[in-house]
């Protein structure tokens, strides 16, 4: 395993730099990343159909500063200082455990203040240019595409606020006997609880500015997609612990060309130290699981970002409003309904029903989405019935 990208580079090109990058991080980055340019260009595409439309907005020009503005752009670059300033002057505590410096309180506060007053300064100094004898209010128009850096933003936000409370609830007991270190632990985030409340944060911002939901939801549907299927390449290559149960079978006869690894792993040098130390092995990630696991968070890469790759190759087929999203939930919901049967995570019982949070979620999703795939086929058949009476 990789759990920081400098061993991946190291495995890879045998290359070898000091700075450590966590690579389960990394991989969320570029799952962002990635949704960005699938959610720009379907909010490009969706406005060239007339399906969304650019609006305007009242800006006020020609005015100073405000002290929010000031205060704002001191809070970011005093945070962005102090983290950067820890790193460089607290070096060997950030490169024992990257994430949990990054995640902690600690930091290096003089360069946390210089970087904030320069920010301060900057945004200052920026508005004072376009300062006008008399400060004026203009139309200004935005296209859909524009609100993406303020989504990405808010959407990180809630959903790291979202994924730790449901991992909070599916933990209970854990948060109950020591609340303070399961909130605010660097481990221990649950995927639905971000996409949940990161898609209805999305929602909400696209619907304030004048798109109707379905048509928000069916943009949204491939990039959520792939940001899922990359986000696992970062959980597989790191070993964070999202892998399977215990798997001692024989590989199947119909699977001998593939790998060993693809069928039961132990995943060596994993990023949360779990299993038995390995001979011989010096450093921070030198262990490996007692017996092989199914490496499930690779089954869901392969999966999603196979899911993605057929949903935009038809997406512009797809122009039935809502299709793309009930598709979306059917898709999704299935795989993680059915990976959860070789995972490991806590079971609760409802109704004699005994499954883990993650499937009663997807169940809900496949309803759902054979509900309102449904609904269109109905539709659909009422429709032509009609043409063919009149």
């Amino acid at each position: 395993m990789f759990p920081t990208i400098n061993d991946l580079l190291a495995y890879l090109f045998h290359i070898h730099v000091p700075f450590p990058v966590q690579t389960f991080g990394f991989f969320v980055a570029v799952a962002f990343l990635a949704a960005y340019q699938v959610f720009t260009a379907e909010f490009k595409r969706y406005e060239a159909l007339g399906k969304i439309h650019a609006f305007t907005k009242q800006e006020m020009i020609g005015q100073p500063a405000s002290v929010a503005d000031i205060m704002v752009n001191f809070l970011l670059g005093f945070l962005l200082g102090y983290k950067v300033g820890g790193v460089i002057w607290q070096y060997a505590a950030f490169q024992y455990n990257p994430r949990n410096y990054v995640l902690s309180g600690q930091g290096y506060w003089p360069v946390g203040i210089v970087v904030g007053s320069l920010f301060a300064l900057w945004v200052y100094t920026d508005h004072k240019k376009k300062i006008l004898p008399v400060p004026k209010l203009v139309q200004k128009t935005v296209h859909p595409y524009q609100l993406m850096g303020k989504i990405v933003l808010a959407v990180g936000v809630a959903g790291v606020l979202g994924s730790k409370l449901f991992d909070v609830i599916e933990h209970w007991d854990l948060f109950i006997y020591n609340p303070i270190d399961t909130l605010f632990n660097s481990t221990g985030f649950a995927y639905y609880g971000g996409l949940i409340f990161g898609a209805l944060t999305y929602l909400y911002i696209g619907q304030v500015h004048g798109m109707k939901l379905v048509h928000l939801a069916d943009i949204g549907s491939p990039g959520m997609m792939l940001a899922y299927g990359v986000g696992r390449i970062g959980c597989q290559l790191s070993g964070d612990g999202d892998w399977g149960i215990v798997n001692t079978r024989p590989k199947p006869t119909f699977l001998r060309l593939l790998p060993d690894w693809m069928w039961s792993f132990r995943f060596p040098h994993n990023a949360i130290n779990a299993g038995v130390p390995i001979s011989g092995c010096n450093g921070n990630y030198c262990n490996q699981l007692v017996q092989g696991v199914f490496p499930t968070s690779f089954y869901e890469a392969v999966l999603c970002i196979g899911f993605f790759v057929v949903m935009w190759m038809f997406r512009k087929s797809i122009i039935t409003p809502g299709l793309m999203f009930f598709i979306y939930l059917v898709l999704n919901g299935a795989e993680r309904f059915f990976i959860e049967f070789i995972r490991i995570n806590h079971k609760y019982t409802i109704a004699n029903f005994s499954l883990t949070q993650a499937q009663f979620i997807g169940v809900l999703m496949m309803a759902g989405g054979l509900t309102g795939l449904g609904n269109l086929i109905l539709k659909y058949k009422v429709l032509q019935n009609s043409k063919k009476l009149s």
